[in-house]
């Protein structure tokens, strides 16, 4: 397992924590909030990377660890755009 590895396990955190809750709020799918969705997984991705790019190995619990953190970035993400807007309107 590699840098890379990592960086993919966070992407499709981000990814399916993005797909869970769209399927948990019955709106109809709607693509603006998904590249948003998926730009967060991507930043989540190269920041476990670059991250993981200084460690000496990456081991399966990184790979879990990394998965986690991309669906935790895209929860986040969610909940303080949620917030901004809210306190725009």
């Amino acid at each position: 397992m590699n840098v890379l590895g990592v960086a993919v396990a966070a992407f499709v955190g981000g990814i399916i924590a993005s797909v869970l809750g769209w399927l948990d709020s019955a709106e109809p799918f709607a693509t603006r909030k998904f590249a948003a969705s998926a730009a967060r997984a991507l930043v989540a991705g190269v920041v476990f990377a670059v991250g993981y790019a200084y460690s000496n190995g990456v081991t399966a619990m990184d790979i879990g660890v990394a998965f986690l953190g991309g669906a935790g970035v895209d929860a986040i993400g969610n909940r303080i755009s949620g917030a901004i807007k809210a306190g725009l309107k």
